[in-house]
């Protein structure tokens, strides 16, 4: 068990790696195309988000049928070629095509892990699984920022692309080589799965009448509007407002996002875990209140005109904005039979990528390019000041899902 959540992880990791590779790399590339912001939170964002998020439940539908260990690597293959073949593209059209090929990669990708790894560890033990395995998140933007950082300024953006893709090719091989599919349903003592798999409409129809599913998804897609707006433009934010080099941002970065993320996540676990056995409520009351915390993390990073400080501030909101994920993929799967777990995963990934994903890079951009004639490089600044409220809104809703929570429930 521990060596597939080790792989799965290593699978994550890749994702995000690849995924955030062009947020370091977007400056340069700005210049060499000429493209405004708006155009630069397409390529980021939206563009990837929306065949990410198309495809991902009608891969979830398909992995509750088929072997989930064959779309996971196929998926990495895929996208890993993708990456690579972005080093060629020779205008902003072929970057959008190459970034489209990602998205439809990194699609098949994390439903079917999360499908795997609610089989392979039983209920009260999935949410730890699930967290270790959202580490990968911040291994990922570690290795795509420090790695990336150091060869864009050293060979350029094109390479950096094709020297980065080419690992997660070989890795996608090694994890088709050694992992096993576990059973459907086989962590599950109760389970009365036959192979059936359930329909897309009665997965829906089942959480639609769950208020605390609705709670959560939308908590979830409104933190993470919040969190990739600053992620995808703080590399941006530190070159333009604070005159940073390209390998200092990724170096910086790197460990921020990284190693911050990665503590976050860790601790917010540790916490819950200990605070969640007299009360399952603490499991998103945690996270709830981190956001509310991040908040001053947040503005300062905005107003504060040290870098020090801002990289600081910025270190305080990747370890805050962490405390998220594990819980609330475990509460998720813990209102849905076996069968329908990878299709749930596929829903709740839908709201998290379209939304946060998505339109926060792009929205972003797009506030930034509007107030640039007023405020120039700074019209950045004003522009990320919109996660302020929106995080708010975020933490009141997981409140709001803790008011559905039995004190006996099961994760």
């Amino acid at each position: 068990m521990n060596f597939v959540l080790f792989m799965l992880t290593g699978v994550y990791a890749f994702n995000f790696a690849h995924r955030q590779l062009l947020v370091i790399l977007q400056e340069s590339i700005k210049d060499e195309f000429k493209l405004s912001d708006t155009e630069l939170g397409l390529l980021s964002g939206f563009v990837f988000a929306l065949f990410y998020v198309a495809l991902g439940i009608p891969i979830a539908q398909y992995a509750d049928k088929r072997n989930r260990r064959n779309i996971v690597a196929g998926s990495l293959g895929l996208w890993s070629i993708m990456t690579a073949i972005s080093g060629l593209a020779g205008n902003f059209i072929q970057l959008l095509l190459t970034r489209m090929g990602v998205g439809v990669g990194e699609a098949g990708g994390t439903p079917p892990a999360h499908a795997m790894i609610s089989d392979y560890f039983p209920a009260e033990k999935r949410a730890r699984a699930l967290s270790i395995y959202s580490t990968g998140i911040y291994i990922g933007i570690g290795i795509g920022f420090l790695i990336g950082g150091y060869l864009s300024q050293h060979y350029g953006w094109r390479k950096t692309f094709i020297w980065l893709g080419i690992p997660g090719i070989i890795f996608s091989l090694l994890f088709w080589i050694t992992v096993k599919e576990p059973r459907k349903g086989a962590s599950d003592e109760r389970t009365t799965t036959t192979g059936k798999t359930q329909s897309l409409g009665s997965t829906l129809k089942l959480l639609y009448a769950n208020r605390m599913f609705t709670y959560l998804a939308l908590a979830i897609a409104l933190h993470m509007f919040s969190v990739y707006a600053l992620l995808n433009w703080a590399p941006s934010f530190m070159s333009r407002l604070h005159g940073m080099k390209t390998v200092d941002i990724g170096v910086s970065l790197g460990l921020i996002f990284g190693l911050g993320g990665a503590v976050g996540t860790w601790a917010r676990r540790s916490l819950t875990d200990l605070l969640g056995k007299s009360d399952k409520r603490y499991y998103l009351t945690v996270p709830a209140y981190s956001i509310l915390i991040s908040l001053f993390f947040a503005a300062g990073a905005l107003l504060l005109q040290n870098n020090y400080l801002v990289l600081f501030c910025l270190l305080g909101c990747a370890f805050l904005q962490s405390m998220y994920l594990g819980p609330t993929i475990a509460f998720a799967h813990s209102l849905v039979p076996a069968p329908m777990r990878a299709q749930t995963s596929a829903i709740l990934f839908f709201a998290l990528n379209l939304i946060g994903l998505g339109f926060g890079p792009l929205v972003i951009g797009i506030i930034s390019d509007l107030l640039a004639p007023t405020y120039g490089i700074e019209s950045l600044r004003w522009a990320l000041a919109v996660i302020l409220p929106l995080s708010v809104v975020s933490a009141a809703l997981f409140l709001a899902a803790t008011k559905k929570i039995g004190l006996n429930t099961t994760l």
